[in-house]
């Protein structure tokens, strides 16, 4: 049995997640039978062809490399979110995106897609690289997640409207590359979703656009477009208030559900949640549920003796 969780955001969250690996690995009495980390996704900002949701800060060469390598030398993929949707041909030339390429290049590592345009360009000048489906493209109906299986990807994100629809999901095929993203905070059926994507990569290009004119000028995202300023009601939803909607995956149905029907691709999302919320959900999915207590608090001392008690 493999249950494969992705996890979000090796940048940002480097610490934590480094942290976490090593504890899956030297502590699996403290975890459900099959639990692994397929991935961390994310990107080393600022990054234009991010997508899904919006990040800020500065990362340097060397922060990339030594992240790139100590995942890598755990046997653990990367995952870049180049999931923005308003990108055109000019902007792949983009000099940090293909450093971020060029440094992870080593047929380890995956990225995730959206935009044909960068796609195509991927597949051409880096053909090492694994590419999955976004769940940004929004494929909610049965027949365009059939057509995306027919195409050449690693992986693909179902929509997470079909999350607990089994009449839809028990006739899907190659289940085993599907990936189900279990702990959405967005509201079910949302009809502003893909908009919100839209917004988020406009934005995202504006962000880089503007911090390579004004590096020390803070860029102010209300200011920029008051119009598509993107402050969704539901983004900060807790991993608590996320078992309220039906969208939700719990992981008792991970293990008698979803594994018994084929799957084992499960995506948990937070590259932008505080590192409690991030805590408290690693150990609601992978940690069994009778050493859940146990487990956080040998974590909490991992970050405590490391330095890396952030909780923002």
């Amino acid at each position: 049995m493999r249950v494969r969780f992705h996890l979000p955001d090796f940048s940002g969250s480097f610490k934590l997640n480094l942290l976490f690996a090593d504890m899956l690995k030297n502590r699996p009495d403290f975890f459900r039978e099959g639990a692994e980390i397929a991935s961390f996704y994310g990107v080393f900002p600022p990054c234009l062809w991010n997508g899904g949701r919006s990040q800020g800060g500065n990362t340097d060469k060397n922060y990339m490399k030594a992240v790139i390598r100590e995942f890598n030398d755990r046997g653990i993929p990367l995952r870049f979110t180049f999931t923005n949707l308003a990108l055109e041909k000019k902007h792949l030339s983009d000099e940090r995106c293909n450093l971020m390429l060029h440094l992870a290049n080593n047929g380890m590592n995956e990225v995730i897609v959206a935009s044909p345009v960068l796609e195509d360009y991927i597949r051409r000048e880096y053909p090492r690289y694994k590419l999955t489906s976004s769940t940004c493209k929004r494929l909610n109906s049965v027949n365009a997640l059939l057509a995306e299986l027919e195409k050449d990807y690693h992986v693909v994100v179902a929509d997470y409207d079909l999350n607990n629809k089994f009449d839809i999901l028990d006739k899907l095929p190659r289940k085993n590359n599907i990936e189900l993203l279990v702990n959405a905070c967005c509201q079910p059926e949302c009809p502003s979703r893909l908009q919100h994507y839209i917004d988020i990569s406009n934005q995202q290009i504006a962000f880089c656009n503007h911090i390579k004119k004004y590096p020390n000028v803070p860029f102010n995202l209300e200011k920029y477009d008051p119009n598509h300023f993107s402050s969704c009601p539901f983004s900060k939803r807790s991993i608590f208030d996320i078992r309220e909607l039906k969208t939700h995956i719990s992981p008792e149905d991970i293990w008698e559900k979803y594994v018994p029907m084929g799957f084992e691709q499960f995506k948990i999302e937070g590259r932008t949640a505080s590192t409690l919320n991030k805590i408290e959900t690693y150990l609601y999915y992978m940690a069994k549920p009778e050493l859940r207590e146990e487990a956080r608090y040998f974590l909490l001392g991992l970050m405590e003796n490391s330095g890396a008690m952030m909780f923002t």
